[in-house]
């Protein structure tokens, strides 16, 4: 039995020594997070059910090298991301043939990066059923728009404004300068109301 108080840190710690309860509750504590990444990011619940697994089981066979200087969550965003990265590539190349090019990873990215807007997160409004479908009406749109963004876009908007870490956090998971950080967000920011906004006038 594990005791819900105690730190990522410890819990690493007795995963290293081959604890199967940490490891558990490592599990139940960041499972659902890194689905929902991996979700939006790959817009399919079967693959992000595999994806989610092969996680956890990426962490479990890396332990050994985690260094506590990184959180764990930041770890396992990495992680996900990168595992995302690779399923984009292998289905690029089954549905383009072997060398084709994948654009959205190679796309430059611009902008000024000084968009600290507010969070687009989506209101819960459970108890109104109309207001119910309307939101899982725009959470569609906003899946179909996030799926049309170059994926190191789609990555820092989904972890800041969806998953709510910090520009720093952020620019630990995908390993750049925290200006990149913000400059794809503002890019990605940008991309998102364009694609958005014929859904919004409607």
């Amino acid at each position: 039995m594990i005791c819900l108080s105690l730190s990522d840190t410890s819990l690493i710690e007795r995963c290293q020594r081959n604890d199967v309860a940490a490891f558990n509750e490592i599990v139940g504590r960041y499972k659902n997070k890194i689905y929902n990444y991996v979700y939006r990011m790959v817009g399919n619940s079967e693959d992000a059910d595999d994806l989610t697994q092969e996680v956890f089981v990426k962490m479990y066979l890396a332990l050994d090298t985690f260094r506590n200087h990184s959180s764990l969550s930041t770890w396992l965003y990495r992680i996900a991301g990168n595992l995302c990265i690779d399923s984009h590539r292998k289905r690029s190349r089954r549905e383009t043939g072997f060398g084709g090019t994948i654009s959205s990873l190679d796309e430059p990215i611009g902008g000024d990066g000084n968009d600290d807007g507010p969070s687009r997160d989506i209101p819960d409004n459970t108890f109104e059923p109309a207001k119910v479908v309307a939101r899982y009406e725009m959470d569609a749109h906003i899946q179909i728009a996030l799926a049309k963004l170059p994926e190191k876009m789609r990555t820092v908007v989904i972890l800041h404004d969806i998953e709510g870490l910090q520009y720093e956090e952020i620019a630990e998971v995908v390993s750049c300068p925290l200006g990149t950080v913000k400059s794809r967000l503002f890019n990605a920011r940008t991309a998102l109301r364009q694609h958005l906004s014929a859904y919004m006038e409607c």
